[in-house]
């Protein structure tokens, strides 16, 4: 990873004034290279902006880094809209509807001059939070563990069709939402099995986890606490 902030690449030379989460990316060369530089010397593959610096995805940087890469992912994750990196038009304008594209605030649908229509999704949390919870919480495990996060992302990666990516999307509909939450925490707890960490479930539990998680899903339906009657006199 190349993290840069409003002084440029982060490097070792300023590792007094960085906080340990920031020094663990700090580089041993090349300290303040614009995003620009870095983009042309290193060439990555992937830019993710949360910044809430408005437009600091230029259209030259943007389209720099689709010269080198067939496929960019371009992930203006601040908000609001206004806050936002670049906005969807212009990632998908300026690769040509080649980028890989989500955001952190929502975006219209975006209309190409070929007659191609793409579907900005907004990244968001709700995604992977609520399964992964549920999951955790079924299984009994006493830690979330850095590949159950990534089971996660990965069960959620595989909800998508086909149709749904040749769209632009990165995240499915969210009316489908109670459905991935249990394709997440179904990954999320088969991981905590393999680790041993599922003391919460039995074998009955794990014979059939799709029906299992389904029964503890929670349903926001309540019995009216008036019951209606008609008097007559």
């Amino acid at each position: 990873f190349f993290v840069a902030d409003e002084k440029g690449l982060l490097s070792k030379d300023r590792i007094d004034e960085l906080s340990p989460e920031q020094a663990l990316f700090a580089r041993e060369e090349d300290g303040g290279l614009s995003l620009s530089e870095i983009v042309n010397k290193y060439k990555p593959t992937m830019l993710l902006g949360m910044t809430a610096v408005g437009g600091l995805f230029s259209e030259q940087l943007v389209k720099d880094m689709a010269k080198h890469c067939e496929r960019p992912i371009i992930f203006p994750l601040s908000n609001p809209t206004s806050k936002a990196e670049c906005s969807a038009d212009q990632a998908f304008e300026w690769t040509d509807g080649k980028c890989i594209f989500a955001s952190g605030s929502p975006f219209d649908p975006v209309k190409m001059k070929d007659g191609r229509t793409f579907y900005p999704t907004q990244c968001n949390n709700m995604f992977i939070f609520p399964g992964i919870g549920l999951g955790v919480t079924l299984a009994g495990a006493k830690t979330v563990s850095d590949r159950m996060l990534y089971v996660a992302a990965e069960a959620l990666a595989n909800y998508l069709t086909e149709d749904e990516l040749a769209q632009g999307k990165v995240f499915p509909n969210q009316s489908t939402i109670r459905d991935v939450s249990k394709k997440v925490a179904i990954a999320v707890i088969e991981e905590a099995v393999r680790t041993n960490q599922a003391s919460g479930l039995g074998e009955k539990d794990l014979e059939d986890l799709n029906a299992f998680v389904t029964k503890k899903m929670y349903d926001p339906i309540y019995v009216p606490l008036v019951e209606k009657r008609t008097i007559s006199i």
